[in-house]
């Protein structure tokens, strides 16, 4: 697994590979450049940390440094310079850089300053975060006051109307056949939609009313290939192919099982939702260092920046007919169970959500 993206920029072809082959031996991902237009196509793929030499043959490393900087306000840049002065650092911190290098650079000295400038990228991305959980908190909890004081007054209406269409459908059945279907037409369809909007409300509950949860050793290669069962028919319908994959010996997850399911049946249903036809979606499970990570990663067009960061708010859809509470419910549930979920962009350039959870 990469343990970051780092864009290389530099006109000297040998000085790029001799330290492309360094960091790719370290673990990164490196991207390399020669000029600013071919760093600002790059740029483009992602990147956490870009080493950027001064002097480059089609611009200056300080403008296209600060031009990078504002296009990935959460990345870092370092400025790689032959000539070590007092105006190249100044050029180097009015640029935004963290950091600049003398070339040709030792490789320790090479190798902590992009350390450093990855952790300051983690730090910034986890405090982000942080107050982006605590904003969505408040609205959760916002929902789940609405809901627990407006649950009983719509409940008891649908009710009563469900009970008296059940009446009025039990009627028409005894009148002659031929003058059913006009008179089941309408009264059957207002039946769906009074279904629809009772599952909209029970969706609601969810926030008020967080079900106790049974938590026990759930075995994520197991959960993953009995919800792949489930969800066989739905991707056979639209050409897409689900795809299991979980190491052997990866711990299982404390959680309960069934809400669990519920999470990644959502998730799956997605997916499947943007795939293109003879596509593939893959549900896998790891390992990490005390905790278990489910992934559900699809082929489709993938989640732009603007949109991601909102996609687990409550009401917010891209749909046109979305409720905006899928997902909510999602973080709500994986958040009970003292965990985290996120999205970021599948290695198939489409989207990936990540769950990570406590291990057994």
């Amino acid at each position: 697994m990469s343990q970051g993206r780092i864009l290389l920029v530099d006109d000297n072809v040998d000085l790029v590979d001799n330290l492309g082959e360094i960091l790719e031996d370290e673990g990164y991902k490196v991207l390399r450049a020669s000029s600013c237009a071919t760093a600002r196509a790059r740029a483009a793929e992602g990147f956490d940390v870009a080493l950027v030499d001064l002097r480059l043959p089609d611009g200056d490393g300080t403008e296209l440094a600060s031009e990078l900087h504002q296009s990935a306000p959460g990345a870092e840049v370092v400025l790689l310079t032959g000539f070590a002065s007092v105006e190249s650092a100044a050029a180097a911190i009015r640029a935004g850089a963290c950091a600049y290098l003398v070339k040709p650079c030792a490789v320790p000295e090479l190798l902590l300053t992009v350390g450093q400038a990855l952790r300051q990228v983690r730090l910034q991305a986890e405090r982000e975060e942080l107050t982006r959980r605590a904003q969505l908190a408040e609205k959760l909890a916002a929902v789940g006051r609405l809901t627990a004081g407006l649950s009983h007054e719509i409940r008891n209406p649908l009710n009563a109307a469900g009970l008296q269409l059940s009446v009025l459908e039990r009627r028409i059945r005894k009148l002659p056949e031929s003058g059913q279907p006009t008179l089941l037409e309408p009264l059957l369809l207002v039946r769906d939609e009074i279904r629809r909007l009772d599952q909209t409300l029970q969706d609601f509950l969810l926030f008020s009313r967080p079900r106790e949860l049974v938590r026990r050793p759930v075995p994520l290669d197991a959960l993953l290939r009995k919800v792949a069962d489930l969800m066989s028919g739905d991707a056979e319908a639209r050409l897409v192919q689900l795809e299991v994959e979980v190491p052997p010996g990866t711990p299982p997850a404390a959680a309960d099982e069934g809400v669990l399911r519920q999470v990644l049946l959502n998730l799956i249903l997605n997916a499947l939702d943007v795939s293109p036809r003879g596509g593939r979606v893959h549900l896998r499970g790891r390992a990490l260092d005390d905790a278990v990570e489910l992934v559900v990663a699809d082929e489709g067009p993938g989640i732009p920046p603007e949109v991601r960061d909102r996609l687990f708010e409550p009401f917010f859809t891209t749909k046109p007919n979305g409720t905006g509470l899928g997902l909510a419910i999602v973080h709500s549930l994986v958040d009970q169970h003292g965990g985290r979920v996120w999205v970021d962009r599948a290695e198939s350039q489409g989207a990936a959500f990540h769950i990570r959870l406590p291990r057994a």
